[in-house]
């Protein structure tokens, strides 16, 4: 894996936090990327934010071809390990990255970022835009966020402390930032989805998630 740099905040923040710990994530897919993408035909995926592989590994068990685009080298290489050992390398690359400046050789069918969300400088908005830019004719983008803190979400370290309620966006503001030319675009979902989690602690709660799909129509 090639390692272009990075924006020093938002590399030294991830890939510490990778650093700090044997596994941050569950290693799942997010419930909303397996909702929404279990219904769209395999084809070629990018996803963006890809941190430890749980997305792309689930969309290339499901015949995707995926490209897994993260900033920290370490989130990757747990990510590489674990698609080796489903037997999965074959139809993911993996791409540690500045997704400011990273951009693919061709478009494809579908790109996901989710939880695409980080307390340390990034132009979100913008990656977005750029990232809309793409998906093929008949493809889609899917961005799912937090909505809300988690209620045990205080100063974590997860990227789930914001400064202010643009950190939390709803289905419209998504829309708003997304840009979406007049001609050429619908809109399939955008809505907020709650979900059952755990707390740290083991306590079960209810979180939401902002959920926007869009279709390029041509």
């Amino acid at each position: 894996m090639d390692t272009p740099p990075a924006p020093d905040e938002v590399f030294a923040f991830w890939e510490d936090m990778y650093r700090a710990r044997e596994g941050v994530w569950s290693g799942h897919v997010n419930a909303a990327v397996a909702d929404v993408a279990g219904a769209l035909p395999p084809g070629r995926a990018i996803d963006l934010g890809a941190g430890e592989g749980g997305d792309a590994l689930w969309l290339a068990e499901r015949g995707w071809t995926v490209t897994g685009v993260d900033v920290s080298p370490t989130a990757l290489a747990r990510a590489q390990a674990a698609a080796e050992r489903a037997g999965l390398s074959e139809r993911i690359t993996w791409v540690a990255a500045d997704l400011h400046t990273w951009r693919p050789a061709e478009r494809v069918d579908l790109v996901t970022a989710a939880f695409f969300q980080s307390p340390v400088a990034l132009e979100r908005a913008t990656i977005l835009r750029v990232a809309r830019g793409w998906v093929a004719p008949g493809g889609h983008l899917l961005v799912v966020s937090h909505a809300a803190r988690p209620p045990w979400a205080v100063d974590d370290d997860h990227g789930h402390d914001g400064g202010g309620p643009e950190d939390f966006p709803t289905p419209e503001e998504e829309l708003v930032g997304l840009g979406l030319p007049e001609v050429g675009w619908e809109v399939a979902i955008a809505e907020i989805r709650d979900r059952s989690a755990y707390a740290p602690d083991g306590t079960e709660v209810e979180l939401s998630d902002t959920v926007v799909l869009v279709r390029r129509t041509s």
